[in-house]
């Protein structure tokens, strides 16, 4: 376990450039999010396990991170495990719940055949991720962003298409919504599906069969769903928003960008940054994982 450093929120801080180029660092940002590359400042040593390509909230402090290596296990503590089970894939678009977990990507030098290569599709949990099966696009999609409702229905954007892919039955059918470009895709418990897009976050109440723009919105590029139905999200600038009664307010800030963002159930805001694993509890911040000295 790595050490861990407590400061206030309005003491994290993050270098931010002059207005006129905020611009292109916003196009930039969503520009390689959108082609699927990682964005770091190069600030930190990368953690052991690599990139973060988002967290999943088991309940009772226990969470799975889906990496660039595998699947692995984390807790309020800062403790990591795995690869889970020995599942070594590069976990793109993790998502779920305690019930049951989604993911894509690309097999793993000990992935089994079955679930597809050379792009997993969408593969499914149903035990923490420790053991994974197939569900839908079995070799043929790499799906960079998925999220998963209360009701399991999945929403996705995949490697092959500008379409939203929708499943309302658990990835049993699949149907296209509406086409979109977007970098963060969250629904949340009241069923609204938000997208994180190059315009603004849109959103869609209709199963994404079609978008609109909210007024007024940050420019964020990564998305997670609150239990108590609201939104939050980090923007290019490096503030953390929440959506609360159609209103936008600033809860924090980062360091550098940010992997991956979720809040808990008990209201915990877990996200990884340059300063590693980070968990805020009100107003307090605390690197629960630290990059420093991770190899």
């Amino acid at each position: 376990m790595q050490g861990t450093n407590v400061f206030a929120l309005d003491t994290l801080g993050i270098m931010i450039p002059s207005k006129p180029k905020m611009q292109l660092v916003t196009l930039a940002i969503f520009s390689l999010l959108l082609s699927g590359c990682a964005v770091s400042t190069g600030q930190n040593q990368e953690m052991a396990f690599g990139h973060v390509h988002g967290i999943v909230d088991l309940g009772s402090g226990k969470m799975l991170m889906g990496t660039h290596t595998g699947i692995y296990s984390l807790n309020s503590s800062g403790e990591i495990a795995g690869p889970i089970g020995g599942n070594d894939f590069d976990a793109m678009g993790i998502t779920g719940n305690s019930r049951v977990q989604y993911a894509s990507g690309h097999p793993g030098p000990n992935t089994p055949s079955e679930l597809g290569s050379p792009n997993l599709g969408v593969v499914q949990s149903v035990n923490a991720g420790k053991a994974w099966s197939p569900v839908a696009f079995t070799g043929l999609e790499d799906f960079h962003v998925l999220t998963v409702g209360i009701k399991n229905e999945i929403y996705g954007l995949g490697s092959s298409s500008t379409f939203l892919r929708v499943s309302l039955d658990g990835g049993n059918t699949w149907a296209n919504g509406a086409p979109i470009e977007a970098v963060d895709l969250a629904v949340t418990p009241s069923g609204s599906l938000f997208a994180a897009t190059p315009e603004g976050v849109k959103v869609s109440q209709d199963n994404g069969l079609s978008f609109k723009v909210l007024a007024g919105s940050p420019a964020l590029y990564n998305l997670a769903p609150s239990p108590n139905g609201e939104l939050i999200g980090v923007d290019v600038k490096g503030t953390l928003w929440r959506l609360a009664n159609s209103s936008w307010e600033k809860f924090g800030t980062v360091n550098g960008t940010v992997e991956a963002l979720l809040e808990t159930e008990s209201g915990e805001v877990v996200l990884v940054d340059d300063r590693g694993i980070v968990m805020i509890k009100g107003k307090e911040a605390k690197v629960i994982y630290s990059t420093s000295g991770a190899h």
